[in-house]
């Protein structure tokens, strides 16, 4: 079974952490699924940018990214080449790492 290793984010997982991911199924689900509050403003549905997520190892085993999510991604604060949307990167076979970024955008919610 594949693994996803979160690097350690201040707010939302200080120490980091590693755990078990299905075949298929998205690295924002993995993250809610273990607790991590890790935002989706759009409910999944690829249209924010909230659940931007940098995977640092293991990018080149996903699927690669739709148009659309290409479209939200350049809207995306911290935009790096390893850039994917947490809600449709879908985990294969190979573990992952990932770091979520310090800042997102959500229009909707004011901090």
């Amino acid at each position: 079974m594949p693994k996803i290793v979160f690097l350690p984010h201040q707010e939302l997982l200080p120490e980091g952490g590693v755990f078990d991911a299905g075949s298929g199924e998205t690295i924002l689900d993995v993250a809610l699924r273990n607790g991590i509050e890790l935002e989706h403003a759009c409910e999944k549905s690829c249209a924010c940018t909230t659940c931007h997520c940098v995977v640092r190892e293991g990018f080149d085993s996903l699927a690669e990214s739709s148009e659309d999510e290409d479209d939200m991604l350049d809207k995306a604060w911290g935009l790096e080449p390893e850039s994917r949307l947490g809600c449709q990167a879908r985990v294969t076979d190979e573990d992952l790492v990932v770091e979520i970024p310090r800042y997102t955008i959500n229009h909707a919610r004011e901090h």
